[in-house]
């Protein structure tokens, strides 16, 4: 691994061709880059390298793994100004708690059940949590994968809108 400078100075080189990248991307779709949230998926990553992104003006980080997010976004904790974690993987019942404990916005919300214990969770915590369903347009649909199947997501984005502590970002 290269040191906290080189580090540094690759993330940053990185970034400016991703946001290059995004400004030809939103040109060519006549919508201005600043409509659009670039989230860091850090996976693999250490907390060390969220604190650079975060130097770099980054202010929206994602994972997939609730125990690498957690231990990340209570070392980051301290950080002005807050950075605003998203869950993007599969989340299980049981880990609802501690993702409700430090992400803001959870993406791949797919069944009434979780819905339930992300609003319990929320109201216990004093939060409120952003949820985006998570749609599976695979046919036939993959039992490995996550998501609602499409005739089903107006009922679940009902139930998200009903949720106190939660609230419906899309899809």
């Amino acid at each position: 691994m290269t040191g906290g400078s080189d580090r540094a100075a690759e993330l940053s080189a990185n970034l400016q061709v991703l946001r290059a990248r995004i400004a030809v991307a939103c040109e060519a779709a006549g919508r201005p880059a600043d409509d659009v949230t670039l989230i860091a998926i850090t996976k693999t990553f250490p907390a060390s390298d969220v604190r650079l992104l975060a130097g770099l003006g980054i202010t929206d980080v994602g994972e997939n793994r609730d125990q690498e997010a957690a231990g990340k976004a209570a070392a980051c904790a301290d950080l002005e100004p807050a950075l605003r974690w998203h869950f993007v993987g599969q989340l299980q019942v049981n880990k609802v708690k501690s993702v409700v404990g430090y992400a803001d916005v959870v993406h791949s919300v797919d069944r009434p059940r979780l819905v339930r214990a992300l609003g319990t969770r929320a109201r216990a915590a004093g939060r409120v949590i952003t949820c985006l369903i998570q749609v599976d347009l695979d046919q036939p649909p993959d039992p490995e994968r996550g998501g609602a199947q499409p005739a089903d997501v107006a009922a679940l984005a009902g139930d998200v809108a009903a949720e106190e502590g939660l609230v419906l970002g899309g899809v």
